[in-house]
């Protein structure tokens, strides 16, 4: 039977497979939030987020079947790929500089694997972690200093009597002799606001510059008009000094408190980011129903969202494309059939040189790997793979290979995997 099974019941969801899990403030910012909420009224945005989330979901465990969502690549694969362990339901990791890894379990674990001998263990004093459908403990990163400071930064998804949204803490970790270690000193230096209901569009991807800016995917949790609020830091790319202060030179600074924590705008549900070696932000969203993106992020920047999507919504109202309204930034590539983008690494290794300079995007219900080729001011997709599984995660490890988490669709059950090149 060939790998990429058209089923009848694939055929019948195609239509509603997700893509989710699936410039300057001007005088127009206000205007387009009030269009954005004008659109649709309270009760149409609430059935669409909750059609949105059952499709999404239908959408994840199609792809565990089986069923991508769009071609999954090729299966010659120019790699070989091996197993190394498992996790419960992994979402994020990184290297230690002793070569260890740390990676993050959806339903609140912090684990500390040992390639050496192929043994984990655990860290504890992580916060508690609400979990629900598309969030829970999300990602991991280190401080640039970690190896004065020991500070590590994680993501996670906090619930309140007003809701949910994610947060962003850091603490100092602290190693023990017998593979595992703790979490000591942990402060929250960041909130999404508002908390809203539902599971979905967290986004909570962290990463640090050169410079040492802490920024932070911060996603519209399935609620459309946030994208738009400048009161509201849904829907954003968020840059921070790395204790969670406010850079002075951030573009709406002078707007206030939430707005100044912002880059960039008009975002649905970013779950990878990535700097190249000139500098330059990447960063890739998934689009409604169709058009996920791969976008270069410019400073003070609106990418439109919900106001134009090369996708349309969950009940099949159009959305217009970028093409119609230049003043929002445009995406320099956009996938329809949706590929579920999450995780992005741009290689600079001496593993694969053919591949220096090019970004790696894994594709949960198209169940791939995405090579993209990244010129000047465009992008090209150059290669896709198929994995056969839903790749949540992409790293480059110390030695030049590619590390890839296969989520394992929530209940666990999910892999490390390490590429190397074919001998």
């Amino acid at each position: 039977m060939p790998r990429f099974r058209h089923s009848l019941l694939f055929l019948a969801m195609l239509g509603l497979l997700s893509a989710c899990d699936k410039a300057s403030d001007t005088p127009d910012q206000a205007s387009t939030t009030t269009a954005a909420s004008e659109s649709a009224g309270p009760t149409d945005r609430q059935d669409e987020a909750a059609v949105a989330e059952q499709a999404e979901e239908t959408a994840a465990r199609l792809a565990e079947a089986g069923e991508p969502t769009a071609n999954p690549g090729t299966a010659d694969l120019p790699f070989e790929v091996a197993e190394i362990t498992r996790f419960d339901a992994p979402w994020a990791m990184t290297f230690l500089p002793d070569g260890r890894l740390l990676v993050t379990e959806m339903a609140g674990a912090l684990r500390l694997h040992d390639l050496t001998d192929n043994s984990t263990g655990s860290i504890s004093g992580v916060p508690e972690v609400e979990l629900v459908s598309q969030g829970g403990l999300g990602d991991v990163i280190l401080h640039p200093d970690f190896a004065s400071n020991q500070m590590i930064y994680l993501s996670y998804v906090e619930a309140d009597d007003s809701g949910r949204g994610a947060a962003v803490a850091r603490a100092r970790l602290v190693l023990d002799d017998d593979g595992g270690g703790a979490l000591e000193d942990l402060q929250v230096i960041w909130r999404q606001v508002p908390k809203m209901r539902g599971g979905g569009h967290f986004g909570y991807r962290l990463l640090f510059d050169d410079a040492g800016k802490l920024w932070i995917s911060s996603s519209e949790r399935q609620e459309f008009d946030p994208a738009q609020d400048m009161n509201s830091n849904l829907g954003k790319i968020i840059r921070l000094n790395d204790d969670g202060s406010l850079p002075e030179d951030n573009p709406f600074v002078d707007q206030g408190e939430v707005a100044a924590q912002i880059w960039s705008l008009g975002h649905r549900n970013i779950l990878g980011m990535a700097f190249d070696t000139r500098g330059r932000l990447w960063a890739h969203e998934m689009g409604p129903k169709g058009g996920d993106e791969l976008n270069l992020i410019i400073k003070g920047e609106n990418y439109g969202y919900p106001l134009v999507s090369n996708g349309e919504h969950y009940d099949g109202t159009p959305i217009p494309d970028h093409d119609t309204r230049p003043e929002f930034r445009a995406p320099l590539i956009t996938w329809t059939p949706v590929i579920s983008p999450a995780g992005l690494v741009i290689y600079d290794g001496e593993l694969f040189p053919d591949w220096q300079g090019n970004a790696f995007i894994g594709g949960l219900s198209s169940r791939s790997l995405v090579r993209v080729a990244l010129e000047e001011e465009s992008a090209r997709e150059a290669g896709r793979y198929d994995m056969q599984r839903r790749i949540r995660e992409v790293e480059q490890g110390p030695d030049g290979a590619l590390w890839l988490l296969e989520d394992g669709m929530r209940g666990g059950n999910g892999a490390l995997l390490k590429l190397t090149p074919r001998s």
